[in-house]
């Protein structure tokens, strides 16, 4: 079973990116990101950032983003996970 952030952040993905449906449930820690999605370019990034701000309940520092963060679906995972502290529903 997926955790919470998790569920989430495949949700984000599929909505701002417009994945197919299900595309993102097959995403694996590994799987590439910015430069493997085509859909993941320069100016969905921001929309990318500004959703799991909302969504996540997060607040995203503009030193905080750099190419690492958005390598990898793991990558993304695990800052998204970080923000929301361990006191986030679920993600225990």
């Amino acid at each position: 079973m997926r955790h919470t952030t998790d569920r989430l952040l495949r949700k984000i993905l599929t909505e701002v990116l417009a994945l197919k449906p299900g595309q993102a449930d097959d995403f694996t820690g590994e799987t590439g990101l910015f430069g493997h999605l085509p859909e993941l370019d320069s100016m969905a990034v921001a929309g990318l950032l500004t959703e799991m701000e909302d969504r996540l309940d997060i607040v995203i520092e503009d030193d905080e983003i750099d190419g690492e963060l958005l390598e990898s679906f793991g990558s993304l995972l695990a800052f998204a996970r970080a923000k929301r502290g361990p006191n986030a529903t679920g993600d225990a």
